[in-house]
């Protein structure tokens, strides 16, 4: 008798383990399948990721209009009576101050020597000239400035000065291949420190007239 209880007990067992492992991978399917997961989201049928929207060369939102809608106004270039479409904000406290130095310190400028903002067909994709599209870019002196030896040496060294003040956060297309002197554009991206940083000093020499970059010591 404890003989055909032990064989009962044996085959019974096997029986219960041969089962648990058949319904082993469909129990593990229907896991991976459960309702909110990721790996049954990403599975779905027809599913689609979020376009990511289009950037200048620089890394920043390419801009469909100004004025309306959109990161980028026209503003004004103080002392200068000019104005320009930039990315408002730190872009713009940096690029403004980029040509209101060129002003007083290389070239007079006039009406027609500045231009901000193009719409991207309108420039090279993965160009620094994309970065007008994005409002990050501005032109001083379009055309006749836009290729070599457009400056004097000293105009040139007043250039340099206005960039190392700007510790790497602008960058001057007189330095790319192909050559365009006239393009000054933000060379970070959206959330680099330097930008915030720069920015902030900016709007701190502006608070102390005399005392920022480009002053002139007595």
């Amino acid at each position: 008798m404890q003989q055909k209880m032990t064989r009962r007990t044996v085959v019974r067992t096997a029986a219960v383990v041969g089962a648990a492992a058949a319904l082993g991978p469909v129990l593990s399917a229907t896991a991976t399948a459960a309702p909110g997961t990721g790996a049954a989201t990403a599975a779905a049928p027809g599913a689609r990721r979020p376009k990511r929207p289009a950037t200048s060369a620089n890394g920043w939102t390419i801009q469909t209009n100004v004025d309306r809608d959109s990161q980028v106004w026209t503003r004004s270039v103080s002392g200068a009576g000019l104005t320009v479409p930039v990315w408002i904000g730190d872009v713009e406290t940096i690029l403004l101050h980029v040509v209101r130095r060129f002003h007083y310190e290389v070239e007079e400028l006039h009406a027609g020597d500045l231009a901000g903002w193009r719409p991207a067909e309108e420039v090279r994709r993965r160009h620094p000239e994309s970065n007008l599209a994005s409002g990050t870019a501005v032109r001083i002196r379009p055309g006749i400035g836009a290729t070599r030896g457009t400056l004097f040496p000293l105009q040139t060294d007043a250039v340099r000065a206005i960039l190392a003040d700007c510790d790497g956060v602008v960058r001057w297309g007189g330095d790319d291949k192909p050559v365009d002197e006239s393009l000054f554009y933000i060379a970070v991206g959206p959330l680099d420190q330097r930008l915030v940083d720069l920015a902030a000093r900016i709007r701190e020499w502006n608070a102390t007239p005399g005392q920022g970059a480009g002053a002139t010591v007595a």
